[in-house]
């Protein structure tokens, strides 16, 4: 997911605008943003022998000794591996395999029950192939078929079929189906949607429910299309708790990569509490949430796979890799604690209606003032005459916006005191509110010359299929 890539509107003045500002504004939509619409695609031992040993008769102090000292030394340089190979070996030796799921099998009346995904008392990761060995069972490949339009310079629409992968974590079952947590944008606009297991079999999923805000989804599997073999084959995923996680701690990444199929990355906690702004590229809007950052390589095709802890409990949901020419090495997941909530309330019910215990009408992210716009830079303010900002290309009939008198022309430079840059600014600043909030706008309008105006808005409930702020 780019985070710099958002969709425009066409932008059309009409003929109702007189003045020399009026007409600059007119030049300044004709030649910058003719054509707002882009399409967009998303593209996965050496076994040594050891010699036989020299028998020796020491003396039988110095053989204690001796014994004494090579164990000092043996456990200082190879205490870590050592540990940890014998705290899993004693695990395996005495049938220590229990899970820290959270989630309760929904399953009632059947005898079949999946196997939960056991969890290690490793701390720290050297060799993770049991940890790997244990978890990949519960994660999943999406492949999203999709259909793009493009429309071409004579306005033809042309219709093209569209491949994306990514990701996804077994969380749950039922006497009928298997649940499946991922990203929303790994299967938005999905005409149909795949699901690859570890096994390489695949079966057809449909969509449980999506929420753009948090960028969390669930996808279900019918456990009546699967094999046998199969079923046995997967798992639940370990579910962690992300309120105890520290920086620096290892990390283990699994999922599609690239499409190719299932890998692993391994790196460390890097940061807690990180702000991201992600843009939906379907509708345009942008939410901040905060996501746990990683050092584990995120590829695409990652998305909505697991971030495991050392124990194999996943800890978060894969959602974004930060890309850029001078960035590396900074992968991103949303919390699974975060996350437990929104995707159990997809599970149960195909949509959100509560957050952070709140009823979804008023909870924060729900406010809306019914515009879409582009942006104007500091360049384009000089030559057009134009005030930098975000010029209102589209105003939605009976929103908060049309209801507080704004209009298809004006800029909107400031809210509540804070400047208004890009549509991006504007968008997370709208997506901080609720339904019902006052803001103040500072807005231009081409019949004052663009001179700055306040306007008290009293934001509405934002419609669940409303691409515009």
């Amino acid at each position: 997911m780019d985070n710099n890539n958002f969709e425009k509107d066409n932008v059309n003045t009409g003929n109702g605008e007189s003045g020399q500002n009026g007409q600059n504004g007119q030049n300044f939509y004709q030649q910058n943003y003719g054509n707002m619409y882009q399409g967009y695609q998303n593209p996965y031992g050496q076994n040594g022998q050891q010699k036989p040993r020299r028998e020796k008769k020491p003396h039988p102090t110095a053989k204690f000794v001796g014994k004494v000292v090579a164990a000092g030394l043996i456990f200082g340089i190879v205490a870590g591996p050592v540990t940890a190979g014998t705290n899993y070996i004693s695990n395996k030796a005495i049938g220590n395999t229990n899970s820290s799921l959270t989630s309760t099998n929904r399953s009632k009346g059947s005898d079949k029950r999946l196997d939960a995904t056991a969890t290690s008392t490793v701390t720290t990761l050297s060799d993770v192939s049991d940890v790997v060995a244990e978890a990949m069972p519960s994660i999943v490949q999406v492949t999203n078929m999709s259909i793009t339009e493009y429309q071409d310079f004579f306005g033809q629409v042309t219709k093209v079929p569209q491949k994306s992968a990514g990701s996804g974590i077994i969380i749950n079952e039922d006497d009928d189906y298997i649940y499946i947590a991922t990203n929303n944008h790994v299967v938005s606009n999905a005409n149909s949607l795949t699901i690859t297991f570890n096994d390489d079999s695949a079966v057809t999923g449909e969509v449980q429910g999506t929420d753009e805000q948090t960028d969390l989804a669930v996808v279900k599997v019918k456990k009546s299309d699967m094999k046998d073999a199969t079923y046995k084959a997967i798992k639940v995923a370990s579910i962690g708790n992300s309120n105890h996680i520290a920086v620096g701690e290892s990390a283990i990444v699994i999922g599609n990569a690239l499409g190719y199929g299932q890998s692993v990355t391994t790196g460390v906690v890097s940061a807690l509490d990180r702000e991201v702004t992600i843009q939906n590229e379907d509708s345009g809007k942008t939410y901040t949430n905060k996501l746990i950052q990683t050092s584990a390589a995120v590829s695409p095709g990652n998305s909505g796979g697991a971030l495991l802890n050392a124990k194999g409990e996943v800890i978060g949901v894969v959602s974004a890799k930060y890309s850029g020419n001078k960035v590396e090495g900074m992968g991103f997941a949303i919390p699974i604690t975060n996350a437990q909530d929104i995707v159990d309330q997809l599970m149960d019910k195909g949509k959100v209606t509560k957050r952070n215990g709140k009823d979804s009408k008023t909870a924060a992210g729900n406010g809306y003032l019914g515009v879409a716009g582009v942006d104007i830079t500091q360049d384009m303010a000089s030559t057009y005459n134009m005030p930098s900002g975000v010029y209102v290309a589209k105003v939605v009939k009976g929103s908060a916006a049309d209801d507080a008198g704004i209009k298809k022309g004006d800029v909107i430079t400031e809210m509540d005191g804070s400047a208004i840059a890009t549509m991006e600014d504007l968008s997370s600043a709208i997506s901080s509110k609720s339904a019902g909030d006052k803001v103040k706008l500072s807005v231009a309008t081409v019949e004052n010359s663009y001179q700055p105006k306040t306007v008290t808005v009293t934001l509405g409930e934002r419609p669940e299929d409303e691409a515009q702020q």
